[in-house]
């Protein structure tokens, strides 16, 4: 009989926590990866929205250009006095501010 009792109080406690670990997965998954990717995404959505005429920025391709015009989806930078190229919004990587500009110096 105690036999019987101790075995219903380990099969009810082994269901609740086989139920516990997947849950608790879950929640690890959430923290550490899925939360963070999306407070990514919308920090470089609003970096895309924010990207005006004359900002200087980086692309993703590491190149270093002045804004000349945007558009809804592309935008036109020059790299060099002259030579201006079109890319996609998206394909902007950060803006310099005058603190991250390139020094002429040594």
């Amino acid at each position: 009989m105690i036999a019987l009792l101790a075995q219903a109080e380990t099969g009810s406690g082994g269901a609740l926590s086989g139920l516990l670990f997947p849950v608790l997965m879950i929640a690890v998954f959430y923290l550490l990866l899925i939360r963070p990717q999306q407070r990514k995404a919308k920090a470089q959505q609003a970096l895309v929205r924010s990207v005006a005429v004359g900002d200087r920025v980086i692309t993703i391709g590491g190149v270093h250009a002045t804004v000349m015009s945007v558009d809804e989806d592309t935008m036109r930078l020059e790299i060099a006095p002259g030579t201006v190229i079109t890319m996609a919004r998206t394909a902007v990587a950060r803006k310099l501010v005058d603190a991250d500009a390139p020094s002429d110096g040594v």
